[in-house]
């Protein structure tokens, strides 16, 4: 009996301790960041217009083959990897996917004003300007028709990989995604995108596990929302892609996560059933002394 208020002391001492400090200890380690805007509000995007197609076809054909691929149609990448992004300081995305994988809003307003869409503007000061120019000196129904003709091309499933491949991957190597080919390193040379972003981009393979599902969808829908002046754009994913891209992830830093899961009760199982035996077993050794 007297062991037991011992142990209820102590716990009870433990407990109000929690209380009192792990709050503020998780607003400093851990501050409140907003939730994802997967609308991206601030944009000046679309405003509800609908956009036609066809005349998307004429505009992004004459206005944006000259550095983006567009494989789906036929538009072939004009340089090699390397070329490219010594010619732009990245690799430019193919826009096969585009209109899957980015919001329309966030599209129209990076169409627009790249720099401004993408949060990166601190990046471009003193005479420096973002590679993609700006075209917002198109009537706003140029631009929805563009964004129209994006989504019409645009496939209407992707695997996991598949969007962060196009989402991420000219940036960010995952080497663990394939280690023996080495087909999933980032598409931009190092030296290149070191220039470009200031400091060599991090290869995501345990990102899953060293942030959390949690953050990567805040980080990847506003990066500034966790590192204020950081040079990685904000780009605009929808939900779904987003998503996909952190379910690759874990699927290729975490893939244990659901046999590790499953193990968690019948670990708690066998902790309460060996603290039952421990009992037993001391009571029948101490039974006399007490």
């Amino acid at each position: 009996m007297r062991e037991l208020k011992i142990l209820a002391v102590v716990a009870a001492l433990t407990l109000i301790t929690y209380w009192g400090v792990e709050p503020f200890a998780h607003s400093q380690m851990h501050p409140h960041v907003a939730p994802a805007d997967y609308k991206f509000k601030d944009v000046e995007g679309l405003n509800g217009m609908a956009g036609n197609a066809e005349n998307g076809a004429t505009l992004v054909q004459s206005n944006c083959t000259a550095c983006h691929s567009i494989e789906k149609v036929g538009f072939p990448q004009l340089m090699d990897d390397a070329s490219a992004a010594a010619a732009y300081g990245v690799v430019p995305p193919d826009l096969s996917t585009a209109g899957k994988l980015y919001n329309a809003d966030y599209l129209a307003a990076f169409i627009k004003n790249p720099a401004k869409a993408s949060k990166v503007e601190h990046k471009f000061v003193d005479g420096r300007v973002h590679p993609m120019p700006g075209y917002d000196w198109m009537q706003p129904q140029e631009i929805a028709d563009m964004v129209a003709y994006l989504q019409s091309i645009a496939p209407k499933e992707m695997t996991n990989k598949e969007v962060f491949t196009d989402a991420c991957q000219r940036c960010h190597g995952i080497k663990y995604g394939d280690m023996m080919k080495g087909t999933m390193a980032a598409k931009t040379p190092t030296a290149n995108i070191k220039a470009y972003m200031g400091k060599i981009p991090p290869d995501l393979s345990q990102y899953i596990r060293s942030r959390g599902a949690e953050y990567l969808h805040t980080f990847v829908n506003d990066p500034q929302k966790h590192l204020e002046g950081t040079a990685m754009p904000r780009v605009g994913l929808t939900e779904e892609a987003e998503t996909q891209v952190i379910a690759y992830m874990e699927e290729v830093g975490d893939s244990k996560k659901a046999e590790r899961e499953a193990l968690g009760p019948k670990f708690l199982i066998y902790l309460v059933i060996f603290a039952i035996f421990a009992f037993l077993w001391k009571a029948s050794k101490w039974r006399e002394v007490h």
